[in-house]
C-alpha cells in the first residue's frame, strides 16, 4: 500500500513523488499535496489565458480567430462574449456568441474583459 494519497482525478493508487509534487502515472495529473484541491468546496476554478480567475456571469474577449465546424467563417479575435457559465470538461466555458449561437469555449482562448 502506498503512503501517498490516491490521485484526485482518477483515484489511482500508483502515485509517486517528484520534488514537491505528486504525479499519477495513469492520467498524468500533477498536484501539490499541501495545497487544497480547487473543487474542495464544490466550486470550479477556471483561469483565462492571462491567469485571471473566471466566474459565472463574467464577460470575456476571444484572443484568437476560432474556426467553427459547419460555419463559413471563424469567430474573430476581439469578439466580446457576455454572461459566461463555467462548465466541467474540455470546453470549460458555455456561452452564447453573437452571430453563432450557443457554444463551448476553452478558457485558454479567452481573456477576462
Amino acid at each position: 500500500m502506498s503512503e501517498f494519497p490516491p490521485c484526485p482525478k482518477c483515484s489511482s493508487e500508483y502515485v509517486y513523488p517528484s520534488d514537491n509534487l505528486l504525479i499519477c502515472p495513469e492520467c498524468f495529473h500533477e498536484w501539490n499535496p499541501e495545497e487544497e484541491p480547487a473543487e474542495a468546496d464544490g466550486t470550479l476554478k477556471v483561469l483565462d489565458s492571462n491567469g485571471n480567475e473566471l466566474k459565472d456571469g463574467d464577460s470575456v474577449v476571444i484572443i484568437k480567430d476560432l474556426p467553427v465546424k459547419g460555419a463559413p467563417k471563424p469567430i474573430k479575435a476581439g469578439t466580446k462574449v457576455k454572461n459566461i457559465r463555467l462548465a466541467d470538461g474540455d470546453h470549460n466555458i458555455d456561452c452564447k456568441v453573437d452571430g453563432f449561437g450557443a457554444m463551448g469555449l476553452k478558457s485558454e482562448f479567452v481573456r477576462k474583459a
